[in-house]
């Protein structure tokens, strides 16, 4: 009988939903679009139960494709949007909207956090940034305290869909890491730093590594879709890990660039490297004994939906054939692509995106074109990051709904100056994960098979005559937020 596997991949912009065979062909997919709520300047939340709906609404598609595929499935894998501050109550209810990744509301917490636990960053290895969870209990405790009374757990995202899917809270090393509850070099949660957020160690959900099972789905959704009773899910992995299991990039300096609504450079590594000092996450990777370092800029697809809007273009594709018949040695502005703030290199939740250099001779595609360098010169300051930290990096493959554009490909060849592979199924990475984990979870495979290099639809080269046009661009760029700092922070 065939068998075949799901992969849930909850995003900030859309919950993805695949259907893969034993030998991880994608059968089925579905894309359900998620919105953002900002209540006030900074802030960035959603509804839980739009997640649930998206879910049973992707499944629902799947089911409609390929009922015969979703029928034999053995087992789902979860991935999701990382930090996320899912607020429940004794009776596991949710208690509020979740606070995400990207909101900035709670920088004022890190430092009380810092106080609270002077170590945190010899535990974690990572900075107090206001995008992890831990600070956002402690925002919660001085500016909604009858919330924060009331808070028994905090799930993250993906394991939130757990929890409706199996009745299990449980949780994985990879997506842990970014909630500064999580010992990381140990992968097992550090009660101090638990407890200093008011919360009792023994509310955190159960860990287990992302390609062990985490419960069974419950018999109404098995039923639901006309799968047989017994169906593992695995335990699973935060996006990012979970694109790099979709890609193949688990072994030592294999490296990965994301490009969704964040941008993340992903390195692989066999052990916990931290390098707090300039804003590099430590991560545990998704499979046991493996983690990775990664720079994450929290604005990068984000700001091609922007600027798309920003200059009238009735969708992305246009905006992006405006830039391209722009010269690359036309005068463009200078963009800082910090629309929601930034990790990588600056730690810095006040920043915010500038325009710079515009003239009378400015038009459309030259802000496209501007916004796209910005991105590509924001993720080569994390290069630079990586670099110093002693990140072995090899050959680097791209995925994310920005691979599609080969022009934007070409600019961060050039901006990174290394040669850049895009991976075919570029756009499903973080589900396909979640698929590979479903499918180590149900046994018997090794990791690295399973989790085999993507096929490379094309590789990039660097340009000379590009980089070269870049470069004095990049040097503005690097000029521009050290002087606009104390502005920002004002």
């Amino acid at each position: 009988m065939p068998t075949a596997f799901l992969g849930i991949d909850l995003g900030t912009s859309g919950l993805k939903a695949i259907a893969t065979d034993d030998r991880g062909a994608i059968l089925a997919q579905e894309t359900v679009p998620l919105g953002v709520e900002r209540p006030h300047p900074g802030w960035s939340e959603q509804d839980p139960e739009d997640w649930w709906q998206a879910t049973l609404r992707a499944v629902d598609a799947l089911h409609e494709q390929a009922p015969e595929a979703v029928a034999s499935v053995r087992g789902i894998g979860l991935s999701g949007q990382m930090h996320g501050a899912t607020l429940l109550d004794d009776a596991d209810a949710v208690l509020r909207p979740a606070i995400l990744w990207n909101d900035g509301r709670s920088t004022e917490a890190c430092a009380e956090l810092e106080r609270r636990v002077p170590e945190v960053r010899a535990i974690t290895g990572n900075l107090v940034m206001p995008g992890f969870t831990a600070p956002k209990l402690l925002w919660l405790e001085q500016h909604e305290p009858e919330i924060a009374a009331r808070v028994r757990r905090v799930l993250l995202p993906k394991d939130w869909l757990r929890l409706r899917l199996t009745g299990e809270r449980a949780s994985d090393p990879s997506d842990a890491s970014g909630t500064l509850w999580l010992d990381v070099g140990r992968r097992a949660w550090s009660d101090e730093l638990v407890t200093a957020c008011g919360l009792a160690p023994d509310a955190m959900p159960r860990l287990c590594e992302g390609s062990e099972p985490s419960g069974e789905l419950l018999p109404e959704w098995a039923s639901r879709w006309g799968m047989s009773p017994g169906v593992v899910v695995a335990g699973g992995a935060g996006d990012q890990a979970a694109g790099a299991a979709g890609a193949g990039v688990v072994r030592p300096g294999q490296a990965l660039l994301a490009l969704g609504t964040s941008g993340v450079y992903f390195v692989a590594g066999d052990r916990f490297a931290p390098h707090p000092e300039r804003a590099v996450h430590a991560f545990c990777h998704c499979l046991p004994g493996r983690w990775h370092q990664m720079s994450v800029i929290l604005s990068a697809a984000s700001c091609l939906s922007w600027v798309t809007r920003l200059v009238g273009a009735r969708d992305e594709a246009y905006a992006l054939a405006l830039a391209a018949d722009v010269g690359a040695k036309a005068e463009i502005p200078v963009f800082l692509p910090y629309l929601s703030g930034e990790r990588t290199p600056h730690n810095d939740a006040a920043a915010r995106g500038v325009l710079f250099g515009v003239s009378h001779d400015t038009g459309p595609g030259e802000c496209v074109r501007a916004v796209l360098e910005g991105v590509a010169f924001a993720l080569a300051d994390g290069q630079d990051a990586l670099a110093e930290s002693g990140a072995p990096i090899g050959e680097v493959s791209v995925i994310g709904g920005g691979a599609r554009s080969a022009l934007w490909v070409e600019i961060l060849a050039a901006a990174l100056e290394r040669p850049l592979s895009v991976a075919s199924d570029a756009e499903v990475g973080p589900a396909l994960g979640a698929a590979r984990l479903a499918r180590l979870a149900v046994g018997g495979e090794e990791a690295e098979s399973v989790c085999a290099a993507a096929a490379v639809e094309r590789t990039v080269e660097p340009r000379d005559s590009l980089r070269e046009a870049l470069a004095g661009r990049r040097r503005r760029f690097r000029e521009l937020y050290p002087a606009l700092r104390e502005r920002f922070a004002s």
